[in-house]
């Protein structure tokens, strides 16, 4: 009988929040994920960018689209529990890799992650979504990742924004709405202290921030996007992120299995 990952709880509460922590479950990954890390840091792709366009500001940079080239990535997504879990979250019968996205934050770096969803930045539309965020060491909760719980079933998605500029990212913005007013002592924020092999994992709507980095050590995360049974291409008229020019779908079809190969099926 294959393992399973999460219980009724976890899985009624990913539906119901949109987030839930989960603790220790990739500890033996993460030395992997930092050797992938530092590959990409040291060769990053045309997607890699530092989002602090100020001197002696710190650094954030971030690069994604590279598990296809970094061996150590594409073996977490291939034979971590990640897929599984996700297929458990989401009781979807078939699990497909949308794409890998690395994060790092230099001590001091003022630079925040602003609230947004991940969804409005695709080219996929459905509810069968998620994304774990894992830090590559231990992570206070004055320094990690924010979710809003529940946001994920917000009636529109929101505009989403250029990060290094604040600027939208659309031309045409009628189909988003704006950002609802976000109390930072909201008690659905959901937010936590995370150690080594600890993930938080999260829908593609639900809203999430994160601060800059106020400890003496850099914050590293990495994170993985898979997509379930539900998840249909849309052609958001302009450029998304990731772009995947040239991906030749029609809307309400579902993403072509050689970019976005099954990773786990029941």
């Amino acid at each position: 009988m294959k393992k399973n990952y999460l219980n009724e709880f976890q899985i009624n509460e990913y539906k119901n929040e949109g987030v839930i922590i989960l603790r220790g479950l990739f500890d033996d990954w993460i030395d992997k994920l930092q050797s992938g890390f530092e590959k990409v840091i040291n060769n990053p792709s045309e997607h890699g960018r530092d989002n602090v366009k100020e001197k002696n500001n710190g650094s954030f940079f971030e690069d994604y689209c590279n598990w296809q080239r970094i061996t150590e990535f594409k073996d977490f997504i291939e034979n971590s529990p990640a897929a599984k879990i996700f297929a458990e979250a989401t009781k979807s019968s078939s699990v497909q890799i949308f794409h890998d996205h690395i994060f790092s934050k230099d001590p001091g770096t003022t630079k925040e992650t602003p609230w947004h969803q991940d969804l409005p930045y695709y080219c996929v539309d459905g509810n069968d979504t998620g994304s774990f965020w894992i830090p590559l060491e231990n992570v206070s909760k004055e320094n990690s990742l924010k979710v809003l719980k529940k946001s994920h079933k917000l009636n529109k998605l929101v505009k989403p924004t250029k990060w290094s500029t604040n600027k939208l990212w659309y031309k045409n913005n009628n189909n988003f709405i704006e950002i609802p007013n976000i109390n930072e002592n909201d008690k659905n924020i959901f937010n936590e202290d995370l150690n080594r092999g600890d993930a938080i994992f999260f829908n593609f709507k639900s809203l999430h921030c994160s601060p800059g980095n106020k400890e003496n050590k850099p914050r590293k995360a990495f994170s993985v996007r898979f997509i379930g049974d539900d998840v249909r291409y849309i052609d958001r008229g302009e450029e998304t992120s990731p772009p995947y020019k040239n991906i030749n779908l029609h809307n309400g079809q579902k993403l072509r299995k050689d970019w976005f190969p099954v990773v786990w099926s029941n």
